[in-house]
């Protein structure tokens, strides 16, 4: 059986999709795709429909990671169907937690902090991209 891990942030279009990419080619450097189905979302729909920000792509792009997931948003069924969610920050953290209204969960809900690059300029979008794929890397020891 698949282990389902989701990586969520607020509109789903610089940290999540992201981590989803980074996790994504770590599995796959390993030889074990067929472990895992890996997904992202954000927590508002504001982005629903579209590819994660040019600056992402383009950063992740310069490392050699191909960031291609299209924004959506969360839903109460996700936490259901998801056996690990991963939060970005604790402010996306605590957007979900209303949700996950039973400690089974609950236990699936970990919060990474990572900042949100987004207003910052190039520094901001690199800086994020070594902080999530050092734990993308931690995480897939963890699972």
């Amino acid at each position: 059986m698949k282990k389902r891990i989701l990586f969520v942030c607020l509109g789903n279009i610089c940290r999540s999709p992201l981590a989803e990419a980074l996790f994504t080619k770590e599995i796959s450097l390993r030889g074990r795709e067929k472990e895992f189905e890996v997904d992202s979302c954000g927590t508002n729909g504001f982005h629903n429909g579209e590819q994660a920000d040019p600056r992402t792509r383009a950063n992740a792009l310069k490392h050699g990671v191909e960031v291609t997931s299209i924004s959506r948003q969360l839903t109460v069924g996700d936490l259901h169907d998801f056996d690990h969610i991963i939060t970005m920050a604790r402010d996306v953290y605590n957007g979900v937690l209303p949700y996950a209204n039973t400690p089974a969960l609950r236990s699936k809900l970990e919060c990474w902090e990572v900042p949100d690059p987004w207003y910052g300029g190039d520094e901001g979008f690199e800086k994020v991209f070594h902080i999530i794929d050092s734990k993308v890397k931690n995480l897939l020891e963890k699972v």
